[in-house]
């Protein structure tokens, strides 16, 4: 199986008020393919590690891989581009663009990337909000459409570059538990017919344990996986 990410010793520290170890020789892969969940009681580093491995946060230490590109240590500008390319977000609130169309929100993170034309970016957000089953929404305004519907339009988003892999903190955090099975069933469906990576953060025991595998964490480390 090819590794999609892999962190290797990460240690992170916080240096204010007082010097605080967060997370402590953290050691994973995610295979293609593999739905992986990161589950830990608040304040265990789940959200810490996540921002670091979606390479936003550049202050640690250890090495963080991509497709097997150690990506440690890169300019901001390429990870950056590494970011928009290779991984797509989903969060617990959705971020849409209220006054923008639903189309208009799935097509931002292509346009950002600048590879394709506006019309194949138009084209790529229609299918992607298709295999979704919500291309009816596509001219709605963001604001006007449920809060499943939201997450839907957040997932499309995600996928809209072709990411290698998807992140996850607390995408169903916000659902009920039809949205929320909703959710789920869309992630597996990726995982295994589109080969797609999720690593996703919950709390939720439920969604946890029909995942692939789970890393279990406690107090910054890893203490099962």
């Amino acid at each position: 199986m090819s590794v999609v990410l892999e962190a290797k010793n990460i240690n992170k520290y916080f240096k204010r008020p007082v010097l605080f170890h967060v997370l402590k020789n953290i050691n994973f892969q995610v295979e293609k393919g593999e739905f992986t969940s990161i589950m830990g009681k608040s304040g265990c580093g789940k959200s810490t590690l996540l921002y670091i491995l979606s390479t936003m946060d550049t202050d640690y230490e250890g090495e963080l891989y991509i497709n097997n590109e150690l990506i440690t240590g890169d300019a901001r500008e390429k990870l950056s581009f590494i970011r928009n390319k290779h991984i797509g977000f989903v969060f617990q609130f959705h971020y849409l663009l209220s006054e923008f169309s639903v189309l208009d929100n799935v097509m931002l993170p292509a346009k950002k990337l600048a590879e394709k034309s506006y019309e194949e970016i138009e084209e790529d957000a229609f299918q992607k909000l298709k295999m979704l089953n919500i291309e009816g929404l596509a001219k709605k305004k963001a604001s006007r459409i449920s809060g499943g519907e939201k997450q839907r339009v957040a997932i499309a988003r995600a996928l809209i570059n072709n990411p290698s892999i998807i992140m996850g903190d607390e995408p169903t955090g916000n659902l009920d538990s039809y949205n929320a099975d909703n959710v789920f069933n869309i992630f597996k469906e990726l995982s295994e017919e589109q080969g797609l990576s999720l690593l996703i953060v919950t709390h939720d025991e439920d969604f946890a344990n029909r995942t692939n595998r789970i890393i279990q964490m406690g107090d910054g480390e890893i203490i099962s996986q």
